[in-house]
């Protein structure tokens, strides 16, 4: 039995075995286990609920909620790398800037001082969550993005009262903005740009504790709220747009671009005594005129043929940039039908000598060169007679306080008050061709612009090998009167040249009404150019009246 016995336990327990892995396959498939929940099925982004998103991500990212801003990871890594410069840097520009502010204080209240203990703005850099760039007709960069700054500054104030010393401690501060930066104007002068104006779109979010004498204020009841409220008005108040921070990276004269501010009239009379530097007759002179630090083609007079006291009577108007530093050059040549016009003599007016709206009758003595060492400026050479007066723009009037008499200063006042003054009276049109885009041509790529105003025609220079070309070229317009019917007319051409022969395409056109500029005083547009698929062009006008 003992044998029989072991035989049947060991067989007993092998079909045990059998039935009982047999049993718990069919368990394990038909039978789910109660303890497991279905996992929830996964969702594209695109489709998550609003609500379910923000328990998702609380803080999304300015890219995410707005497509047009771009995600700026390599600036958060920059700023993370020059963190430690930029503290040190920064701090620089909060203890000199606070001085005079805390110098204010000292005195008052009892306070004898006020210094920073501590100051540094921490390891961890603020993070951009968005840029965006907008573009301007202007001569301007404007960008808005979005900042937040979670960090671990360690500002403290000592402030010293009576003989009592408070140590006043910033501590888990935070901050959350959304700001606008312009980088005006563009100039070519490094970093391009003079300066950055700087404003936020909507009040920003702030949250700071204050530790004094080791106790967090900002844990009194009510005083949190009242206190984060009060900065983040004030800060609105001084910085939310229209309100600007104005940051001058160059100086203003640097790189900067003057305009006109008023027309310099001169009427050459007439010469005398002149050289003559013909052998078998007399001389046949002409005068150019110029000022001086303006790009412009001088001005010519007439000839007068075989004459030594030529007289011309003729009018000019020039545009003055800076009456203060401007000379007016007076060169007179003896014309020749061949080679070189042979030089007369020369002559300098600083404009400074003038007083707005005054007219000066002048008698010069014409020498060779401006150089007082000069020995050829012992020999005489004639005088020349010219009348000259500068009047300046409506709008620029008030920056010239030159001596006038009261009848000229009663004119001055009437017109500067007569609203309909600008759409009657004498002025300078300025035509700035900016550049193009998307013009196209069959047969080259030079395109340069044409621009024609009432016969008279100028046109920029040719950008070789590129449809969207820059020129940037200003052109100048001495009217009478107002164009206040007037079209301008500004065409966007191509040429080449080849085996000798210059061949021109037109690549479209456009025609603009003067009349918006007049009313305006300026028009900076886009125009899509008349006769192209896709070009357009991008112009400038102004009007100043005299």
């Amino acid at each position: 039995m003992g044998f029989l016995g072991s035989l049947l336990g060991i067989f007993g327990f092998g079909i045990g075995i059998s039935i009982g892995l047999v049993i718990g396959y069919f368990l394990f498939i038909y039978f789910e286990p109660r303890d497991v929940k279905d996992l929830p099925e996964s969702t594209p982004f695109d489709e998550i609920e609003p609500s379910s998103l923000v328990d998702l991500l609380p803080e999304l990212p300015l890219w995410v909620m707005n497509p047009d801003y771009e995600r700026v990871d390599w600036f958060n890594e920059f700023i993370a790398n020059m963190w430690p410069y930029l503290d040190k840097a920064i701090c620089g520009i909060i203890k000199s800037t606070s001085k005079p502010i805390f110098a204010e204080y000292i005195g008052q209240y009892q306070i004898k001082s006020i210094e920073f203990e501590q100051l540094t703005l921490g390891t961890i850099p603020p993070r951009f969550h968005g840029i965006k760039v907008y573009d301007s007709n202007e001569k301007e960069l404007v960008l808005e993005f979005a900042v937040r700054w979670a960090g671990n500054p360690n500002i403290v104030v000592a402030l010293k009262l009576l003989s009592l010393q408070i140590s006043v401690q910033l501590i888990d501060f935070q901050m959350a903005a959304t700001a606008r930066a312009t980088l005006k104007p563009l100039v070519p002068t490094f970093p391009c740009f003079s300066s950055i104006i700087v404003s936020l779109t909507k009040k920003p979010e702030v949250d700071f504790g204050l530790k004094v004498i080791g106790g967090d204020l900002m844990t009194i009841p009510g005083l949190h709220h009242f206190v984060q409220e009060t900065i983040s008005k004030q800060v609105a108040r001084l910085y939310l747009w229209p309100q600007t921070l104005d940051i001058p990276i160059l100086d203003s004269s640097i790189g900067a671009v003057k305009k006109p501010v008023g027309i310099l009239h001169v009427k050459v009379l007439r010469a005398q005594k002149l050289l003559n530097t013909d052998f078998l007759s007399k001389s046949d002179p002409y005068v150019k005129l110029s000022l001086g630090g303006d790009r412009l083609p001088a001005k010519k007079t007439t000839v007068k043929m075989n004459t030594l006291n030529p007289v011309w009577n003729e009018d000019f108007k020039l545009t003055v940039k800076d009456p203060e530093s401007q000379v007016l050059q007076l060169h007179l040549y003896d014309w020749e039908k061949i080679g070189a016009h042979d030089k007369l003599g020369m002559q300098v007016v600083p404009l400074k000598l003038l007083n707005p709206y005054e007219k000066k009758e002048l008698t010069l003595d014409l020498v060779h060169s401006t150089n007082p060492n000069d020995p050829q400026n012992k020999k005489a050479r004639g005088q020349i007679m010219l009348e000259m007066s500068f009047i300046p723009f409506q709008e620029d009037s008030k920056k010239f306080s030159g001596p006038l008499n009261i009848h000229e200063r009663k004119e001055s006042i009437s017109s500067l008050s007569d609203d309909n003054y600008s759409l009657r009276g004498a002025g300078l049109l300025l035509v700035t061709v900016i550049g193009a885009e998307d013009v196209e041509g069959k047969h080259h790529t030079n395109p340069y612009a044409v621009v024609v105003l009432r016969g008279e025609k100028k046109k920029t220079k040719a950008r070789n090998k590129t449809w969207n070309p820059k020129w940037e070229e200003e052109f100048q317009f001495v009217l009478e009167e107002a164009p206040l019917k007037d079209l301008i007319h500004i065409e966007v051409k191509s040429k080449k040249r080849r085996f000798g022969f210059r061949s021109k395409e037109l690549l479209g056109y456009v025609d603009i009404q003067l009349m918006d500029v007049i009313y305006n005083g300026r028009i900076n547009e886009k125009y899509h150019l008349i006769n192209s698929k896709d070009g357009i062009l991008h112009v400038d006008i102004r009007w100043k009246v005299i």
